[in-house]
């Protein structure tokens, strides 16, 4: 595309990667149609598949390409019985060294229920929650806590007598992370949906864990600064029920590493399952935005996988490049594709597998396209 501003680096990944990749790709082109569009879009092989035939995770210039994009676009990494020499997940290095690589410290997952989505309780389509009741996003420390690098096991004689883990929870990863949670809430300016009173919540477990008790202590001293945002805070696994129970009651939430990995996808049951469930990875200059469903082996190749996670991570994917360049252009592509998707899934139709219907992967990407060229004509 002539005159691109902005280079996206798209790394199609592994099992059902590709598929939702190529049904983003379908709205992506649907929003460049008519003018110039201000980005230009390069795809590179890398992942576990990549690794179990070539003996790198990365193709080369792959990972220089990615590090140096505007922002990142992953499908989904991993592969069955495909892992590096020292017994990691071969295509972790994608998520993790980028991660790491380009300190990318807030993970954010939006938790929102989309008009027209059901989601499935006990087996059945039960419509407990609304589109009025679920919209809060959980940001999660991004690089450190458990996942910090820190472990080891103890082998001998060829048996693992014991496996350590060490917990990490600095003053600069939650300052900033924390701090992100505030402005984000200020930002969103919309508040939570049963008071509309903008409001940050921490979700540690300082009864019991040191690092969480430093958290929380962080957490105070960057609230003090924001007025006009409540501060409220919850143990995690008090959280797990009152999210689930009263969803309505959260604005933004903010957490340690490993906490919010699980209550992430907890939280996924409530906008109807993983195939709603987009994440960004952000940073001070970069990011990269992703379907956080993994894989999916069993489903790949059926080309049946719920690709609307995908559309939301471009949304997110362009949201946020409009919020960083200010950029009214982006800002408008992402309201696009917003209501494109709200008008796809509003009519209760578009439903995929996990959905209980039968429209394909492609399918989905052709209907969000159409309904963007559509808004456009009107």
């Amino acid at each position: 595309m002539k005159d691109a501003g902005y280079r996206i680096a798209v790394l199609p990944g592994d099992g059902t990667g590709p598929e939702v990749i190529r049904a983003g790709r379908q709205v992506l082109d649907a929003l460049a149609e008519g003018a110039a569009a201000p980005w230009s879009v390069e795809e590179y092989e890398a992942g576990a598949t990549y690794y179990r035939d070539h003996g790198h995770e990365w193709s080369p210039g792959s990972e220089a390409a990615a590090r140096s994009a505007d922002a990142i676009l992953l499908g989904a990494v991993g592969w069955p019985g495909v892992s590096l020499p020292n017994g990691d997940i071969a295509g972790a290095g994608l998520i993790f060294g980028l991660r790491f690589g380009l300190d990318l410290f807030a993970n954010v997952r939006p938790c929102r229920l989309y008009p027209g989505v059901r989601h499935r309780v006990s087996g059945e389509w039960k419509q407990i929650w609304t589109p009025d009741n679920v919209d809060f996003v959980i940001i999660r420390e991004n690089t450190e806590g458990l996942y910090t690098p820190i472990r080891g096991a103890l082998s001998r004689g060829g048996e693992t007598e014991v496996a350590v883990d060490t917990r990490v929870i600095t003053r600069k990863g939650a300052e900033r992370v924390i701090r992100y949670a505030f402005e984000l809430a200020k930002h969103r300016g919309r508040g939570a949906p049963e008071d509309h009173r903008s409001r940050v919540t921490c979700v540690d477990k300082a009864n019991v864990l040191r690092g969480c008790q430093f958290f929380r202590e962080v957490f105070e001293e960057v609230g003090a600064g924001y007025s006009g945002i409540d501060r409220e805070y919850a143990y995690v696994d008090a959280f797990t029920q009152w999210m689930v129970r009263n969803p309505e009651h959260y604005d933004v939430v903010v957490t340690t590493n490993m906490f919010g990995d699980i209550v992430t996808d907890l939280a996924a049951v409530l906008q109807g399952g993983m195939g709603f469930a987009a994440g960004g990875n952000i940073g001070a200059q970069h990011a990269m935005f992703e379907p956080v469903h993994g894989s999916s082996p069993k489903h790949a190749g059926k080309n049946e996988i719920n690709p609307f996670a995908t559309f939301a991570a471009i949304e997110m994917m362009l949201r946020w490049l409009g919020d960083r360049r200010a950029d009214v252009r982006m800002t408008e592509q992402a309201d696009r594709l917003e209501r494109a998707i709200v008008s796809v899934l509003g009519t209760g139709t578009a439903r995929t597998y996990d959905q209980g219907g039968t429209v394909s992967t492609t399918g989905a990407g052709d209907l969000v396209a159409e309904a963007i060229r559509s808004g456009a004509r009107r």
